[in-house]
């Protein structure tokens, strides 16, 4: 774990060094509300982004993201039988994607998200957005689904806040 974040680092500090004059990094932060397959085990997550954006065109802007995504277990009684569920964590690796139209900022996040914890494999993941442009800070609304088996994913409605550093 401890390597991966290292080798991201350098990553993006290469990436800031060759791209200096064109580019913006990004930094989110988010909250979200698990559904589907997931909501019975996970009450909610918490998650955090950097990536690097580099304009394509006067409005459209893609590059590199990366980030982490933390989903608080749950527990329960089911007819006498208590459960709990243990945390779960992804590390999501891969491209973004952003329109900016003003005061409105649309986006769409593609990519892996590497599972963290024992038996948890990760998956194909992806990431819609849209959200309010504050100068420097972008207010976001985003529907993440991770697609960790073939009948399993693990979605989650979130909202959180961007900031253009």
């Amino acid at each position: 774990m401890k390597k991966l974040i290292l080798l991201f680092g350098i990553f993006l500090f290469g990436m800031q060094s060759s791209f200096s004059q064109d580019g913006d990094f990004i930094l989110g932060v988010n909250v979200g509300l698990p559904v589907g397959d997931v909501e019975d085990i996970s009450n909610f997550n918490v998650g955090a982004d950097i990536g690097y954006l580099f304009g394509l065109a006067e409005i459209v802007k893609v590059g590199p993201t990366a980030g982490y995504m933390h989903f608080f277990g749950a527990d329960g009684d089911d007819e006498g039988v208590e459960w709990e569920v243990d945390d779960f964590q992804f590390i999501p690796v891969g491209a973004a994607g952003r329109v900016d139209l003003g005061f409105l900022v649309v986006g769409l996040d593609l990519g892996y998200a590497i599972g963290v914890n024992d038996g948890n494999d990760g998956g194909f993941f992806y990431r819609p957005k849209a959200g309010f442009s504050l100068a420097m800070l972008n207010i976001i609304a985003s529907y993440t689904n991770i697609n960790v088996e073939d009948n399993f994913s693990v979605g989650t409605f979130n909202v959180g806040l961007e900031f253009g550093l």
